[in-house]
């Protein structure tokens, strides 16, 4: 029987080794009032990183009011919409693809929920309960769903094919194998 338990934790644990779950991508964006101030942003980055997620693309960047309308349309007929659409395009902001295993779900666990003033005592350790100033500056957004996320980071990321990156790149960061850092440019990618 002990022979048994010991074959049957070794296979399990050779499992896990092999069949590693698939990476999800998320867009991550770092808004304009942290973004004035590089040491908050550099922790907020930080913190990403250390949490196990890959930076598959890096941008800062600044949308214009056109921009922000557009890229926040699904809320025009709220009533913060057009705060909204001002503080975001009050500044600068660092636009970011992320990849971790369930990186969605993860990334908005991550950042805490959207009301501030309530983060700060229930989930004093995300985000937005460290560095979100009010419900609409709250430091960060993310994607919803994957369907978001695909029309999310077109915005910024024109160019980026997701189809491509899950078929030629993903296996290779499921196994973080060959895969470098560049922190200049806040990246990861293969190493070349």
């Amino acid at each position: 029987m002990f022979v048994c338990n010991q074959l049957s934790q070794l296979v399990g644990q050779t499992l896990k080794n092999v069949v590693k779950p698939p990476l999800q991508l998320t867009l991550a964006i770092i808004k304009p009032d942290v973004c004035k101030d590089p040491n908050r942003l550099n922790a907020i980055r930080n913190m990403i990183k250390i949490n196990g997620f890959y930076f598959i693309r890096s941008l800062i960047t600044r949308m214009s009011e056109l921009e922000a309308k557009d890229f926040y349309s699904e809320h025009k007929d709220k009533f913060f919409y057009w705060r909204l659409v001002s503080f975001m395009s009050s500044g600068v902001i660092s636009c970011h693809i992320l990849a971790k295993h369930n990186a969605i779900t993860e990334w908005r666990q991550l950042m805490g929920p959207t009301k501030v003033y309530m983060t700060k005592f229930n989930e004093p350790n995300t985000i937005r309960a460290l560095y979100g100033l009010s419900d609409t500056r709250n430091a960060t957004h993310g994607s919803d769903s994957s369907q978001s996320f695909e029309r999310e980071f077109k915005h910024f990321f024109p160019d980026f094919d997701s189809d491509k990156w899950f078929a030629e790149q993903m296996q290779h960061f499921i196994n973080g194998t060959d895969i470098e850092f560049l922190a200049e440019e806040w990246i990861h990618r293969l190493k070349r």
